[in-house]
């Protein structure tokens, strides 16, 4: 999406804010014991009483088999991203490590972020797969700029990962977002730079470095939706919505 209005860029700004608000609240729910559908509940409901659509909810991506049947994607541990909430009893447990990534559609305009939240005490490895990771996501914004290329976004996050001694997960990537939940361009999460299509001001994207403490190669459920890493290492996701200004990215979901 470009953004070309002022109404179009107050209704992206106040999605983000309340986006964000609600990834926090989940992440304040996150304990041993909860389960993945109870934070599911709790994302569509929040969402609904703020007037919005979940924007996860029955869509259906490029392949997909099926509508997606949650509002939130949980993801723990070796799941990747895209996890389904509601359809196994998914309890989390000191150590998990676990993604939350959700979507919300406020006044036609769709904005998207995740985090990976620790369950209780987890180990100092996956302390550092989480640090790397939110940090890949600062490059990411900080590389994101009008006048650059979508590779130089995707190089700085590879750096990012593969200097602290992970691994990125090369199938999955960002993209943009606004009127539907995946637009052009496809920002991988390793790359060249100066290469890819250039970033112009105006363009919402949605940045998400997607980590593997172990091998990049991953698989696909039964479910259809879910993706996790083929030697069960654990995996972390973080996103955000920006919007390229004139000089520099502004993040929308913070």
């Amino acid at each position: 999406m470009i953004i070309r209005t002022d109404t179009e860029r107050a209704s992206l700004i106040e999605g983000g804010k309340r986006l964000a608000t609600i990834l926090q609240a989940l992440a304040e729910r996150v304990a041993p014991g909860v389960s993945a559908e109870e934070l599911d509940t709790l994302a569509e409901v929040m969402i609904r009483e703020g007037g919005d659509e979940p924007a996860f909810l029955g869509y259906t991506p490029d392949g997909g088999a099926r509508p997606y049947p949650a509002a939130l994607c949980v993801s723990i541990n070796d799941e990747i991203v895209h996890g389904i909430p509601n359809e196994s009893a998914k309890v989390l447990k000191e150590g998990d490590i676990v993604s939350l990534d959700l979507g919300l559609t406020h006044e036609g305009v769709i904005v998207d972020a995740a985090i990976t939240v620790p369950v209780g005490v987890i180990d100092a490895k996956t302390k550092r797969l989480l640090a790397a990771t939110k940090d890949a996501l600062s490059a990411g914004i900080a590389a994101a700029k009008p006048g650059r290329r979508v590779g130089d976004v995707s190089a700085a996050i590879q750096k990012v990962i593969e200097g602290a001694g992970f691994t990125v997960v090369k199938e999955l990537g960002g993209h943009g977002v606004g009127e539907g939940v995946h637009e052009e361009p496809f920002i991988p999460n390793f790359g060249r730079p100066g290469t890819g299509e250039e970033l112009v001001e105006g363009m919402v994207l949605a940045l998400e470095p997607i980590s593997s403490a172990g091998k990049a190669a991953v698989k696909v459920a039964p479910d259809g939706y879910t993706y996790r890493t083929k030697d069960g290492s654990r995996s972390a996701h973080f996103e955000h919505t920006i919007l390229l200004e004139r000089d520099s990215a502004r993040i929308i979901t913070a």
